[in-house]
């Protein structure tokens, strides 16, 4: 019987190898780290705002619940 962890250390090593024996191995995993470096920080940066930043608990209540009104309202 194969473990939790015995099963994600195999697939693990699966890949590992995989890209280690390709010719393109470490040029792929540095266009993935790029692409997630752009997908969590840039557009975070950019697109993605914290709106509730620098709110107490109170405002963060009536600013979810308005949204959710207003999100209603509007489907109608």
């Amino acid at each position: 019987m194969v473990t939790m962890a015995g099963l994600f250390r195999n697939i693990f090593r699966f890949y590992l190898d995989g890209f280690r024996n390709m010719t393109w191995g470490r040029p792929l995993w540095a266009l993935i780290f790029i692409k997630l470096i752009f997908l969590f920080v840039i557009l975070r940066i950019f697109f993605f705002q914290p709106v509730l930043a620098g709110k107490s608990d109170g405002q963060k209540s009536d600013f979810v619940g308005t949204s959710l009104v207003e999100r209603t309202g509007n489907c109608k």
